[in-house]
């Protein structure tokens, strides 16, 4: 067997691994499309149908009351503003505070450093479930609306990791950018938000989108503290309550049409912003910032 016969079958392999992954992967977000635009007793047929389909005539059709029912639904509506509120301001919080921390945790020296990122790493091992019944006390007590309540519990989850990530990102810029505009007589804060934030742009996507999808998704507090506010309710517990309107059993198909509207706005971020997230997840090199060993007057 020659070399290029090998490169050759390589290839095919390697496709066919890529194909099978992105099956694997897309075909459960294709099955929920698909139940979405099904009736009751479309759900109902057997064997059941890869698209949707009439039951007697087998033709193909587009059931969209489940749309018309979500979107006709108060509750669901309220919930998606509620999501949107709780994992915007998480996401703002989290990037604002982790962003001055990774600077500082990243390029400034003092004591205790060393301490202080062990302690944020140990902050991203606690399980959900350990904390929270103390939390619910805490909260309980304090009298914390739901609302702020959900995210100052999002924060304490995404808020370690953020900094976690953005220390990494910080430590490995230039030192040489930092004393340049120490000699040009800029201050800590005009350096940092001057100058190095601009560089961290593609870290603060791909930590903010990860925040904000952290936040939207989250279900075990949010079941929690809204438990007796449901006007407070987010986007997962009202799916997973999500009230019947042209079904006479669980209502499958609006389930999965809630879920697919739900998914829309992480869908469309992530197409968006998904140059600065591959850029994010790879450490900045001098070509990547636009710099040059001149131009750090080397």
């Amino acid at each position: 067997m020659t070399s290029k016969t090998k490169q050759r079958i390589s290839r095919i392999l390697l496709w066919v691994l890529i194909v099978v992954m992105a099956v694997w992967m897309l075909f459960p977000f294709y099955w929920a499309i698909n139940s979405s635009f099904k009736s009751e007793a479309m759900l109902a047929m057997t064997p059941t149908t890869f698209v949707p389909r009439e039951p007697v005539t087998k033709d193909p059709t587009l059931y969209f009351r489940n749309y018309e029912a979500v979107f006709t639904n108060q509750a669901f509506l309220r919930a998606l503003l509620n999501s949107t509120i709780v994992a915007g301001t998480v996401t703002v919080l989290a990037l604002a505070i982790g962003a001055f921390a990774g600077f500082a945790l990243g390029k400034l020296r003092y004591k205790g450093k060393t301490a202080t990122l062990y302690v944020i790493l140990a902050m991203t091992m606690f399980p959900a479930i350990a904390v929270l019944t103390g939390l619910y006390a805490i909260i309980t007590n304090l009298g914390i609306p739901p609302i702020a309540s959900m995210i100052i519990t999002y924060l304490l989850f995404s808020l370690p990791f953020t900094a976690w990530v953005l220390t990494a990102f910080f430590r490995e810029l230039p030192t040489e950018i930092f004393q340049s505009a120490q000699v040009d007589g800029a201050t800590p804060f005009q350096t940092f938000y001057l100058i190095m934030l601009p560089l961290t742009a593609p870290a603060l996507v791909t930590t903010g989108l990860l925040a904000f999808i952290g936040a939207w998704n989250e279900y075990l507090f949010a079941l929690t503290f809204t438990s007796i506010a449901p006007d407070a309710r987010t986007l997962p517990v009202i799916i997973a309550n999500f009230p019947s309107q042209f079904s006479m059993q669980i209502p499958f198909g609006e389930i999965m049409a809630a879920g697919i509207i739900s998914s829309i706005p992480l869908i469309v971020m992530v197409f968006v912003f998904q140059r600065r997230i591959v850029a994010g997840l790879k450490p900045p090199l001098l070509a990547d910032l636009g710099l040059t060993e001149a131009a750090l007057g080397r």
